[in-house]
């Protein structure tokens, strides 16, 4: 590379331009810096993913640095935001993070409500939430649900925001992929009726590093560096994989009547074996365009070895090298309860039954209370 280029900047980021390490800031295919030098839009693989099909790349804190971080949050009076979402609202929990923040008020704020159903009351909705994050040691003065890619409740937010921040800095924090910076340009456009700014580095700092913008008394919005949750399924899939099973419209659940005995594959990515219990609905809450198929247990193990990948997908068969092998844990359903995916959605079942998860390696599979 040129001296010149190892000079050029991402507009997005600010992170220097660079060819050699895909997992690094600043990665960029040589094709796409002469495009973008062409194009006087110069942008890194990471902001481009992010701009135009709204993922974000896994480049950022190590745990160790996103602790100092949250430390020095604790040591400062602000209002923390904390941004979770809703349809991966357990893929979404910072651990720890009541530890961290000190005395500080947390406002939760519950993005992508768009995709659930709208027959589910938002009312029920909210106190669910708030419930679940009790359950995490958490105790949010306020819980707002919000569409930022939708721009749905935007002004409710910053009215809240408001409320509770008494003269106060902001800190907005979430994991990856929860749709932060989405809903940052949402609050930066309602107040200034600018666009995109985010992705213009007029600020100090970049998105792998903090983003201030100031507010009208003096004080600071502060945007964090989104922070990697280990178990997403965002880590195991794809890009292209990733988009064909992170939902963009309304889920439409889909029911299946289950015998004992009987096995779901969710593409080729996860699988739900109904062990024990009387004949049942169960109803999935998925991408709409996420491929379920029903198979008996004795011989579900066989028919995804010879269909994953072609049948079953994603992972498409060219992505099977670098996908980890799916991994089992079961459970007794004492209540209503969803089985979740985590990164994917959930089946809610009944009460009194016997299921199994698989998952890929390293990624989380749980039960907790129906949301629905």
């Amino acid at each position: 590379m040129s001296e010149q280029q190892e000079e050029l900047r991402c507009i997005g980021c600010g992170a220097v331009i660079q060819s050699t390490d895909p997992k690094a800031p600043g990665y960029t295919p040589q094709s796409a810096i002469e495009k973008g030098l062409a194009n006087d839009e110069l942008y890194c693989q990471r902001c481009f993913r992010l701009r135009h099909y709204n993922e974000i790349a896994p480049v950022s804190l190590s745990d160790d640095d996103f602790l100092k971080l949250l430390s020095q949050i604790g040591q400062t009076d602000a209002l923390i935001v904390y941004v979770v979402d809703i349809f991966d609202f357990n893929g979404s929990l910072i651990p720890g993070l009541h530890r961290f923040v000190g005395q500080n008020p947390i406002l939760l704020v519950g993005n992508k409500e768009d995709l659930l159903p709208r027959s589910l009351r938002r009312s029920k909705l909210r106190d669910w939430i708030r419930q679940q994050a009790n359950l995490a040691g958490l105790r949010p003065v306020d819980t707002v649900l919000v569409s930022a890619k939708k721009n749905h409740q935007i002004d409710d937010l910053l009215e809240t925001i408001e409320h509770y921040r008494q003269g106060r800095d902001v800190y907005v924090v979430g994991v990856t992929n929860v749709g932060k910076s989405t809903m940052i340009n949402q609050i930066i456009k309602t107040r200034t009726g600018i666009q995109d700014l985010i992705t213009t580095s007029r600020f100090p700092g970049t998105t792998l590093d903090k983003i201030e913008i100031p507010l009208d008394d003096g004080h600071r919005l502060i945007d964090t560096p989104g922070i990697i949750h280990a178990h997403q399924m965002a880590h195991v899939l794809s890009p292209k994989a990733l988009k064909l099973v992170a939902p963009q419209k309304e889920i439409k659940p889909r029911t299946y009547q289950l015998n004992p005995e009987q096995t779901l594959f969710l593409g080729g990515i996860a699988r739900f074996d109904y062990l024990k219990g009387e004949r049942v609905g169960v109803a999935a809450y998925f991408d709409n365009n996420l491929m379920i198929h029903r198979t008996k247990l004795a011989n579900a193990d066989t028919f995804y070895e010879k269909h994953v990948g072609e049948l079953l997908t994603p992972p498409t068969s060219d992505e099977l090298a670098d996908f980890p092998p799916l991994e089992k844990e079961e459970f007794h359903v004492h209540e209503k309860s969803d089985i979740v995916f985590e990164g994917l959605g959930w089946i809610t079942v009944p009460a009194g039954v016997t299921v199994a998860a698989w998952v890929p390696k390293g990624v989380g599979a749980l039960v907790r209370r129906a949301m629905i």
